[in-house]
């Protein structure tokens, strides 16, 4: 999801192949053969590997369309600090945010409701860090941005599940979430929220945790 959102928020055209993890193709094998795994981005022959590596890859090829990370008109001895804040609040989502979310649907009881309220936790924090801008991006979205909305996607399952409110608790990251979703690279990369509430009823499950 990040990778088409930047690829789009860049105008750049490209070929999207879905992958069955299960049966797992010669190509994928071939362009990841020590992790084994998606994302891929095939670049001139070339390929680049996770996410993250993937938007900042993208960002600094296109760069004079849709800077992603942070670049002008701030002041040149800015740059190097706004890039390193970018990826150090990037890095918070993959380690903390999306850690901390995945964990729930792998646990149930007390242990379940503790991660829970870790996840709204770490919500909070990235809320407290978004302030009143539009963006973690600024006026537009950015590296963060881009990193963080796909979890958006979860907020409807994990809505059901819970029986909570995510706007009760985090109003204005979702409505930070809602104004990402106005972006066409944005709406046209996220799945259905229907859809992934199915996969975490079937997740479950699979783990006898249901």
């Amino acid at each position: 999801m990040r990778v088409r959102i930047a690829l789009r928020e860049k105008g750049i055209k490209f070929e999207y192949k879905e992958e069955d993890l299960t049966n797992k193709s010669d190509l994928l094998l071939k362009m990841n053969p020590i992790h084994k795994k998606i994302p891929v981005l095939i670049h001139n022959g070339k390929p680049v590997r996770e996410s993250g590596i993937i938007v900042q890859y993208v960002d600094e090829v296109w760069h004079d369309k849709a800077p992603l990370l942070p670049s002008e008109p701030y002041p040149r001895a800015q740059d190097p600090y706004l890039k390193g804040q970018a990826r150090f609040w990037a890095d918070f989502v993959d380690r903390k945010v999306f850690d901390a979310g995945r964990k729930v649907w792998v646990t149930k009881g007390e242990e379940q409701k503790s991660l829970m309220e870790e996840f709204i936790g770490h919500l909070k924090t990235l809320e407290a860090e978004l302030g009143d801008e539009p963006y973690f991006g600024g006026e537009k979205m950015g590296y963060v941005d881009v990193t963080m909305v796909p979890i958006y996607s979860w907020f409807h399952a994990y809505e059901v599940s819970g029986n909570f409110s995510f706007e009760s608790h985090c109003p204005k990251l979702v409505a930070w979430a809602k104004r990402c979703m106005q972006h066409d690279s944005v709406s046209k990369a996220l799945p259905d929220p229907e859809k992934v509430y199915e996969y975490v009823l079937q997740l479950r499950k699979r783990l006898g945790i249901e």
